[in-house]
């Protein structure tokens, strides 16, 4: 079995995708997968699954959908992998409260950081999947221009390794 890590977008944040956890729990474990985790609200789940991580995000997106009435798109990364992600932050020096990681898909385009905006000073990497993102005054303040982000979601570092941290523990057991 394989402990994964699914992070749903717009699940629970700004007064939009009402999600109760405990239903986002009983919809993991009817979808099949085991040793089902929730960490805060927001929708980030970590499980164990005998499936590959495509077949994973397709029955849970699918799951999502059937419940809801609507596409909630969702992220998915196996334990190492987002373990491996969270280390190769790149910005190591900066609050991990207002550091944030954009998790996608695929890889992002090749021009993202040339298509930019960054008045307030956000300082950006590419990374595999993801596009990390370092919000000198947070995010809240952020007039942040990042057409690449919109597929996908983010996690602040500190959500980051609080999953990494449940994940290993579920490996564990």
């Amino acid at each position: 079995m394989t402990v994964y890590v699914a992070l749903l977008r717009a699940v629970n944040v700004g007064g939009t995708g009402a999600l109760a956890m405990a239903e986002l729990r009983r919809l993991c474990e009817a979808a099949g997968f085991a040793t089902v985790r929730i960490y805060i609200a927001s929708g980030n789940v970590v499980f164990t699954s005998a499936l590959d991580a495509a077949a994973v995000q397709r029955r849970l997106e699918e799951a999502l959908h059937e419940a809801t009435g609507r596409q909630v798109r969702v992220a998915v990364r196996t334990a190492d992998a987002l373990a491996a992600t969270l280390a190769a932050n790149p910005f190591a020096d900066a609050p991990p409260s207002t550091t944030v990681i954009i998790f996608l898909d695929t890889p992002p385009p090749a021009d993202t950081l040339g298509r930019v905006v960054a008045p307030g000073g956000e300082r950006l990497a590419l990374g595999a999947r993801e596009i990390y993102v370092a919000y000198g005054a947070g995010m809240g303040r952020s007039r942040l221009k990042l057409p690449a982000a919109a597929a996908g979601t983010a996690r602040n570092l500190n959500t980051v390794a609080k999953l990494v941290a449940m994940a290993a523990d579920v490996a564990a057991a």
